[in-house]
């Protein structure tokens, strides 16, 4: 039992190696600025998912159906948010994504879904017409 004990030692011990080199190697490559010191806040997820391209041509184009209250482009970029947070969530991870999750350098997306949920409902909210009430004319 000695020399299969210590050479499934031996092989464990280079997996691991291996395992926790290709989740460095995953980190550097999806956030570089991450020191490794503690594991990626939800508030550094939402920041670094914010700075996405996407995210920040979502933001413009909701900015702009916002200035110009036009309901159907409100209607439109919340599609394309719903979008863009369907495939962060229901798209399977690819492996380098699992590892750097498994190393701790990327975090939940719970307040980015929140935040993006709270701008498009704010969107919708502010562009609907308002409806005249019947003590508002004046008869």
């Amino acid at each position: 039992m000695g020399p299969l004990r210590t050479g499934l030692t031996a092989a464990a011990t280079a997996l691991l190696a291996a395992t926790s080199a290709a989740a460095q190697d995953a980190c550097a490559a999806l956030r570089p600025g991450w020191s490794g010191d503690a594991p990626a806040s939800v508030f550094d997820e939402t920041l670094a998912l914010m700075m996405t391209p996407l995210s920040l041509a979502l933001l413009v184009a909701s900015a702009a159906a916002i200035r110009f209250r036009h309901q159907w482009g409100a209607l439109i970029v919340t599609l394309a948010w719903s979008f863009w947070i369907s495939a962060l969530v229901l798209l399977p991870p690819d492996a380098a994504r699992l590892a750097a999750a498994e190393q701790g350098c990327i975090g939940s997306p719970t307040l980015f879904i929140a935040l993006v949920a709270a701008i498009c409902t704010g969107m919708i909210v502010y562009t609907t017409g308002r409806q005249a009430r019947p003590t508002d004319t004046e008869t």
